[in-house]
């Protein structure tokens, strides 16, 4: 089969690889589509000691069954494999396995013709779903679940929160977006990226400015009830804290720097809540689904499609910023 392999630092190459095998309980995909995230990024930039070449990355998968239980069946997947004995997993914190691995990383990923994953890993779409739908699940639903973790903690009901949401990416975007179907209607979008900011504005209809003009455009500083950090830095962490205003939530969703300081002072005296979220739970998967297929993350305009041959040149668009799209799906 031909598959988008990750050879080296700032290299992926598009070459025959072996069929996928089948191991007792696995399934094979046919992929129909598959999305480039933000950690394949992290690991085209050899930033990610959990992902080492030569592997197949890619995890925001939706594809149809070739082989075994289903066939034809089109379906997605939840790309944590867990082991569905442990105390999260019986609870419904399956993303908190301490047993789990994942498509993408410990096992030959997406960007391939076919895949192979356990049959108990799928997530069942409307079989009218689009591609394009059905490939964002994955990080619609990281979205999904922060804003959940959110809502619980606000001293009021969400649609009344200010909110900030820093990167427009495609989970910052996709964030947005649910907000706005939620029903907020004070929000921001920071997002360094001139391209990115005119499709977050066109697609959401918010505020958007660049944080590195001095927050022109942005909230004052202690003015938001909710602040969400899809991006993870050291100066965006700073951002998020110093937006917040007394009593608000902070949700730290991003993986770009893996530590920092943060000003514990505030933190403290004006008792924020700081939540700190990783990826979503198999009901989050589900519920992600239904709502993409009612249209609550709007018309997915802003995705790009590219064969998955284009993949390298795809990569290198991301790296160097220069398309607007947030998410760039590829096609086998």
């Amino acid at each position: 089969m031909k598959a988008l392999v990750y050879t080296n630092t700032h290299e992926v190459t598009y070459r025959d690889e072996p069929d996928p095998a089948r191991e007792d309980g696995d399934v094979v995909l046919g992929i129909d589509a598959v999305g480039i995230c933000g950690s394949d990024m992290h690991a085209y930039h050899g930033r990610d000691p959990r992902r080492s070449p030569p592997l197949i990355l890619g995890h925001e998968v939706c594809g149809t069954i070739v082989e075994g239980s289903g066939v034809g069946t089109r379906v997605t997947v939840n790309p944590l494999i867990t082991c569905r004995r442990c105390h999260y997993c019986v609870t419904g914190r399956d993303n908190l396995c301490s047993n789990r691995t994942m498509i993408g990383m410990t096992r030959a990923g997406g960007f391939a013709e076919r895949m192979s994953i356990p049959a108990a890993s799928l997530i069942a779409i409307p079989q009218d779903m689009t591609a394009r739908q059905a490939a964002l699940t994955e990080p619609a639903a990281t979205a999904l679940h922060a804003i959940d973790r959110a809502a619980r903690a606000l001293a009021r009901p969400l649609p009344e929160a200010r909110t900030l949401v820093i990167g427009g990416g495609a989970v910052g975007l996709l964030a947005a977006l649910l907000l706005r179907s939620y029903g907020c209607r004070d929000l921001y979008v920071a997002e360094t990226n001139p391209l990115r900011r005119e499709s977050a504005a066109r697609a959401v209809g918010c505020a958007t400015y660049d944080p590195h003009e001095g927050g022109r455009g942005g909230p004052a500083d202690n003015s938001m009830d909710l602040v969400l950090d899809a991006v993870g830095g050291k100066s965006t962490r700073n951002a998020a804290l110093e937006a917040v205003q007394p009593g608000g939530v902070v949700v730290h969703l991003g993986l770009m720097d893996w530590a920092s300081e943060i000003d514990m002072r505030k933190l403290t005296l004006a008792e924020i809540t700081l939540i700190g979220t990783y990826t979503y739970s198999t009901a989050d998967l589900n519920a992600t689904v239904a709502a993409l297929y009612r249209g609550a993350f709007g018309d997915l305009e802003w995705v790009e499609e590219r064969s998955l041959a284009d993949g390298a040149t795809a990569f290198a668009d991301l790296d160097h910023g220069r398309t607007p799209a947030a998410k760039i799906l590829l096609r086998p």
